[in-house]
């Protein structure tokens, strides 16, 4: 039996943030891939080595978590006043399917190094030395991001002293701005808050009633007390992801509050969306001890976040999370603004299970409805390997 040789594909590995990814130029996929369907779906998964019922990906790119089962689509803006067009594939890993639900604020961090080193980004736009500012156009949730990416003799600055808690090397800092972050999601008309409320009752049969402030903004979130489900908010990654019950209690939680949101119609959906909504709980400020073992400190710190991420504790923070928590801390009487201290707050720094971050966010009340203008945060990215990636040729959607 004849067995058709693999093909390979121009690609890009990067870290950005605390994920790391698969990026593509769109010109340089495959033709069937370069639009969205099957064929698109089917060539992520089989780099990334998904579906895979042993939870491995030991046969493709992914790295077993769903900070490393991801894609990103990358081209030339045709936009006005745009100079990159980013698109962020979520693959799940056991399951057949990408989640293009939502954005990666990790990744967002790699989309202006990975456009300026490809050419994408018009020269005129980028300095021999200083910091380039890249105007990306984010395809899953129409939003723009401004990255503000370092430059060395015409070279992307990937190193540098800038410390992000989660990743283990220091590397160059990138500062970005999500500019307008109130997601426009269909069904919930773009609010921010779709349920008209700053905190609601939340109710999940069978496992409680819950205060909840369900928010879009970076990426669709549901905030809880940790207090009211059992949790201080200081527990590390096996204190969840160990614990079946816990996570199939998170997973009831999130499939009710993304009904409540308007996300989804019925519960049953929540399983083939499993990128959004996120769900996080918030606390006050405790001494803690991180996952690398670094001491953190209540008074370094304005309140304690863990998210929850395609069903897992986080190892430390959502890019896009981190801007649902900013600028839900911005505005007075949520949740995360409660467990902040309360009050007018345009920047807080709060403890995830790998250390701490800061995100800060710009609200106001426009006719009693809260605006975010944008929301801030810094990360770092840093090209793993790029060459091409190689995947069988027999993929149905290809032969």
């Amino acid at each position: 039996m004849a067995y058709a040789p693999q093909i390979k594909v121009p690609a890009t590995y990067i870290r950005g943030g605390t994920s790391k990814g698969v990026f593509f130029k769109l010109d340089d996929m495959p033709e069937a891939a370069q639009v969205p369907g099957l064929a698109r779906d089917a060539l992520l998964m089989r780099v990334i080595g998904s579906p895979d019922p042993y939870g491995k990906q030991i046969d493709g790119m992914g790295g077993a978590t769903s900070s490393t089962s991801k894609t990103v689509i990358v081209s030339k803006s045709s936009r006005p006043d745009h100079d990159l067009d980013y698109l962020f594939g979520q693959v799940s890993i056991d399951k057949a399917f990408v989640d293009w639900s939502g954005n990666c604020g990790n990744l967002s961090a790699a989309v202006g190094p990975f456009g300026i080193a490809s050419g994408l980004v018009d020269s005129s736009r980028v300095p021999e030395n200083g910091i380039a500012t890249v105007r990306i156009w984010q395809a899953n949730i129409n939003k723009t991001i401004i990255a503000h990416v370092p430059m060395t003799n015409g070279q992307v600055q990937e190193t540098g002293d800038f410390e992000l808690d989660g990743v283990t090397f220091p590397a160059a800092e990138i500062q970005l701005e999500f500019m307008d972050p109130a997601a426009e999601e269909e069904g919930v008309g773009g609010a921010m808050f779709p349920t008209g409320n700053l905190v609601d009752d939340l109710e999940v049969p069978g496992v409680g009633t819950f205060k909840a402030t369900m928010i879009n903004a970076g990426i669709p979130t549901i905030f809880l007390n940790a207090e009211e489900i059992g949790y201080k908010g200081t527990e590390l990654q096996d204190d969840i992801n160990n614990d079946t019950k816990a996570l199939a209690m998170f997973e009831t939680i999130r499939a009710h509050g993304a009904v409540r949101m308007g996300l989804i119609h019925h519960i049953e959906e929540a399983a083939k969306r499993q990128h959004t909504p996120k769900v996080a709980f918030v606390a006050k400020p405790i001494d803690y001890v991180s996952s690398s073992g670094k001491a953190v400190k209540a008074a370094d710190i304005d309140l304690l976040v863990r998210a929850l991420s395609m069903g897992k504790l986080h190892h430390a923070m959502m890019g896009t999370a981190a801007v649902a928590i900013g600028t839900a801390a911005a505005i007075p009487g949520t949740l995360v603004n409660l467990a902040a201290g309360g009050g007018k707050l345009d920047a807080v720094r709060f403890g995830h299970p790998s250390g701490t971050l800061r995100v800060g966010a710009q609200a106001e009340q426009v006719d009693g409805d809260w605006q975010v203008k944008k929301a801030i945060m810094s990360r770092s990215a840093r090209v793993l390997m790029e060459g091409w990636v190689r995947i069988p040729g027999d993929i149905a959607t290809f032969a």
